[in-house]
C-alpha cells in the first residue's frame, strides 16, 4: 500500500506543476497581447506595499493602457 501512495503523490506533484505551468503559459499569453494582470499587481501590493490600497481593477486597467500607449498628454509609445 506505501508504494500505491508514492505513486499517488508523485501524481499529485506532477498536477500541481501542469497546473503551475498552465498559469504560468496564461500569465505570458495575457502579457504578449497587452492584457494587464491584476491579481499579479493585487498580490505585489499586498506583498510590498500592506499599508497601500491597491487601485481598482478599472483605474489599473486605464493607467496600463495609458502606459502602454500614451495618455494622450504627448507622452508614452505611439505608433501614429
Amino acid at each position: 500500500m506505501s508504494g500505491m501512495r508514492a505513486v499517488l503523490q508523485r501524481l499529485d506533484v506532477a498536477a500541481g506543476e501542469v497546473d503551475r505551468m498552465g498559469r504560468y503559459l496564461a500569465q505570458s499569453m495575457r502579457l504578449m497581447v497587452g492584457l494587464p494582470d491584476y491579481g499579479n499587481y493585487v498580490a505585489h501590493m499586498e506583498a510590498t506595499h500592506p499599508g497601500v490600497p491597491p487601485m481598482s481593477y478599472e483605474a489599473f486597467f486605464r493607467e496600463r493602457q495609458a502606459a502602454r500607449y500614451g495618455d494622450g498628454g504627448g507622452r508614452g509609445p505611439r505608433c501614429c
